[in-house]
């Protein structure tokens, strides 16, 4: 087997003090599972493959190896289990110390954040491989902040527009973060800013609400709660038809087709962005893209199928729905996606935040399609909303 280039840290060695728990936190109970559990669900549904690292205390390394190879289920072989050390920053250390040698992209995530979704981790991997640097997923401060004098008088209040809270999985590149961590010469509170203390450039990308940390009782009811919602699903349906233009660049999945036919449109003619907007906006309950983005706005000539995505998601966001998945299916005689299906479903999953699947078939020589004259797509969107 050939190993990923992407590797998972999960840290499981805490002791859960502040938790009350009878053992190490990352094998509490939450809602009928241990965090590690909840935590490696989240990490193996992920897009992008992984090497997966757990490191446990010592004293628990078989119960973390068998809820590991539980949560794996076929993906076992990408599991590996090691012993933690006496800080967070030695764990870590001991999860780099078996790092298989394809890894390029380090990600480091506190199993103690068990609700994190899925496609943070996806965002993360991508930003470190497209940029190069450290990335930290965060979210905006919105409580005032007040800096304090010895006595607890306060002594002016801080500007929030330059702070963040900052979670996990934190992501860098393999040899710049091995190096870092074998420099290291005192305990950081996060791997950030040790990576940042060694001359590397950190940078940020959106967080997610549900990735809190449990650290406390209340954090623990919290994330039970959460578990506990009753989820409302809801499908829909998008189709969309489009002709070949020869004048027109192809632009189809929000991909870029060189040397092959175009399509006609008001904008640049992505049928399926185009179908899977109409699908989501579907489920939504929220009309249909000729209905909320139509041919008389002119913000949306020559618009790309990026634009069409983000202002969908935002739409079906306000409507309180999150994105379960979407599937594609295009009817066409060409292009051939073969090559290039991974890296559609890749780029339309990081756009919609949401696994999207790509498939394609010919109508053997019937209707439109069949003769060589267009395409069509058609899309299926589940989205979730939880009360």
């Amino acid at each position: 087997m050939t190993m990923p280039t992407t590797a998972v840290i999960v840290v499981a060695a805490g002791s859960g003090s502040r938790l009350g728990a009878a053992g190490p936190k990352a094998f509490a109970e939450l809602a009928g599972r241990t965090i590690l559990e909840r935590s490696l669900d989240c990490v193996f549904g992920a897009a992008e493959p992984a090497q997966v690292i757990v490191v446990a205390p010592a004293s628990h390394l078989a119960a973390a190896r068998a809820i590991a190879l539980r949560c794996a289920g076929a993906a076992a072989e990408y599991v590996t289990v090691v012993a933690g050390g006496d800080s967070r920053q030695a764990s870590v250390a001991a999860g780099i110390a078996v790092l298989s040698a394809e890894v390029e992209t380090v990600l480091v995530h506190d199993a103690a954040r068990a609700l994190a979704p899925c496609a943070l981790f996806d965002r993360v991997a991508r930003a470190v491989a497209g940029s190069g640097r450290g990335v930290i997923p965060s979210l905006p401060v919105t409580d005032t902040i007040k800096r304090i004098n010895p006595d607890a008088t306060v002594l002016d209040t801080v500007d929030r527009a330059d702070l963040v809270h900052v979670q996990t999985p934190q992501g860098f590149p393999r040899a710049a973060f091995v190096t870092a961590y074998a420099a290291a010469t005192r305990e950081y509170t996060d791997d950030a800013a040790l990576y940042a203390a060694a001359g590397h450039e950190v940078e940020v990308v959106d967080g997610e609400s549900r990735a809190f940390k449990i650290t406390t009782t209340w954090d623990l009811r919290r994330a039970e709660t959460m578990l506990g919602a009753t989820s409302v699903y809801r499908t829909g349906v998008g189709v969309d038809v489009h002709a070949y233009e020869a004048a027109q660049p192809l632009w189809l999945g929000g991909l870029y087709w060189p040397d092959e036919v175009g399509l006609a449109g008001h904008s640049d003619g992505d049928a399926m962005c185009h179908a899977l907007c109409d699908a989501l906006l579907s489920a939504a309950g929220l009309g249909d893209l000729g209905g909320r983005f139509g041919v008389d706005d002119p913000r949306f000539a020559d618009a790309h199928g990026d634009v069409f995505i983000a202002e969908t998601i935002a739409l079906v966001n306000g409507a309180g729905y999150s994105v379960s998945n979407v599937s594609l299916q295009l009817v066409a005689k060409h292009p051939r996606l073969g090559a290039r299906r991974m890296e559609l479903e890749s780029h339309l999953s990081e756009l919609v935040g949401a696994p999207v699947s790509v498939a394609a078939t010919t109508s053997d020589g019937l209707g439109f399609t069949g003769k060589g004259e267009g395409v069509a797509v058609i899309a299926t969107a589940l989205v979730h909303h939880d009360r």
